[in-house]
């Protein structure tokens, strides 16, 4: 069954300037600028009032009526991006072979040595806008910070993958880098 007409509706803050024209939407604010495009999917992006954007779709099937959540959940997340940021904490893990991260001096890669006791060096290059640091408050923990959530939950999913326990039980060596905690930037006040 097809619906005439199916549309979804965003909040845009104050601090937060937004422009979309032919589905490419740019969203601006104190913490930077992202852009994202949408062209694959055949939907209106249109500006309602000032602090609304609305997400439509004409003659939509269910799979197609489930890409207006899609797109409302990156604009959203582009939203949340530029005003409070993303921040993913990462743990080292190890039971026996301490595991040794050194990270470059503009936090653009990491280095990781003596995983499982293996010789060889594996380094991970940030995704762009990702910068990754040590932490100051936890013995072995990084801390990954970026404004795009894709590309912040990339970087710390390529370190992850990086360390994978091969041809070994792995119920018995859980040794690795793990997302330990998922949050923002700027920190609510409670």
């Amino acid at each position: 069954m097809r619906h005439i007409k199916s549309t979804r509706d965003i909040k845009i803050p104050a601090e937060v300037t937004l422009k979309s024209k032919a589905r490419v939407v740019t969203v601006k604010g104190p913490r930077g600028e992202l852009t994202k495009e949408f062209k694959h999917v055949n939907l209106d992006i249109i500006r309602v009032s000032k602090e609304k954007l609305q997400v439509t779709v004409y003659h939509g099937a269910h799979k197609h009526i489930a890409c207006i959540r899609t797109v409302c959940s990156h604009i959203e997340n582009m939203i949340k991006g530029v005003t409070v940021g993303f921040e993913y904490k990462m743990r080292y893990v190890y039971a026996h072979f301490p595991i040794n991260g050194s990270i470059s001096d503009n936090g653009d890669q990491i280095e990781i040595r003596n995983f499982l006791g293996d010789k060889n060096t594996r380094r991970i290059k940030m995704l762009p806008g990702v910068t990754i640091a040590n932490s100051s408050a936890q013995k072995d923990e990084i801390i990954l910070t970026g404004n795009d959530v894709q590309a912040v939950s990339q970087s710390a999913a390529s370190i992850r993958h990086s360390v994978a326990v091969k041809n070994k039980d792995i119920r018995k060596f859980l040794d690795g880098i793990y997302v330990s905690e998922k949050g923002t930037v700027v920190k609510a006040e409670l």
